[in-house]
Formats: C-alpha cells, sequence, structure tokens
C-alpha cells in the first residue's frame, strides 16, 4: 500500500502544537504514533527542516498522493 497524505497527517497530527519540528523529531512522533516503515521512509526523505504546519511538507514531497 503507497502512502498518502492523510496517512502521513493521521500520524502527525498533534506534532506542531508545540512549534516548528525538524525532520527527526518528526519521524520520531510518527514512530510513537505507530506509523508503518513506509511512512517513516517517506518522511526520510524530507531535508532536515525546521517545518512549521503540516502543510508546509507538501512540497518536498510532492509525488504523495493526498489519498488512496
Amino acid at each position: 500500500m503507497d502512502v498518502t497524505r492523510l496517512e502521513i497527517a493521521e500520524c502527525l497530527e498533534t506534532t506542531f502544537g508545540e512549534g516548528p519540528r525538524r525532520r527527526g523529531e518528526l519521524i520520531t512522533a510518527a514512530e510513537l504514533g505507530g506509523a508503518r516503515q513506509e511512512v517513516l521512509s517517506t518522511l526520510d526523505r524530507l531535508p532536515e527542516g525546521p517545518f512549521s504546519t503540516l502543510r508546509s511538507l507538501w512540497g518536498h514531497l510532492p509525488e504523495v498522493p493526498r489519498s488512496a
């Protein structure tokens, strides 16, 4: 199954409430949220950051569809 923006959003839904996050922090949050390995690999392709919002990720992941 391919990774979607919806799946990434579900894994990171509470991550940005405390300010900008770097790539490693996003991966850790996704791991704690039970993300699949494919999601973690997708997040690992991001630049270091920081990222202020979930929406700020999408410009770096244009190939990831919104939903299945």
